[in-house]
């Protein structure tokens, strides 16, 4: 599980470092964006690059948190199951 996670934790850091790709948009906001550059505005394209980014990464980022507190119940639960069986083995020894 460890190995997994490590591997995890890795590949996002790698997609998030390699962000270059993902500030592209769709045809309807690149309309909107040149519209508004013609205008002389350019804010109105980083509000909306920032805006797709936000909305791409928000899943992901509720994936990963409900990922990592089930990680660490099933670690708590596993190490709480030891303990048991460990005063089990204790109380009643293999003859």
């Amino acid at each position: 599980m460890k190995k997994i996670l490590m591997r995890s934790t890795a590949l996002l850091l790698v997609l998030l470092l390699t962000t270059a790709d993902i500030w592209a948009q769709c045809a309807m906001c690149r309309g909107s964006v040149e519209s508004t550059m013609g205008n002389g505005r350019n804010n109105v394209g980083v509000g909306l690059n920032t805006g797709i980014v936000y909305l791409f990464v928000m899943p992901y980022l509720a994936v990963a948190v409900v990922g990592y507190l089930w990680y660490r119940n099933s670690k708590k639960l596993k190490a709480e199951r030891q303990l048991l069986a460990s005063r089990l083995h204790q109380a009643y020894p293999k003859q």
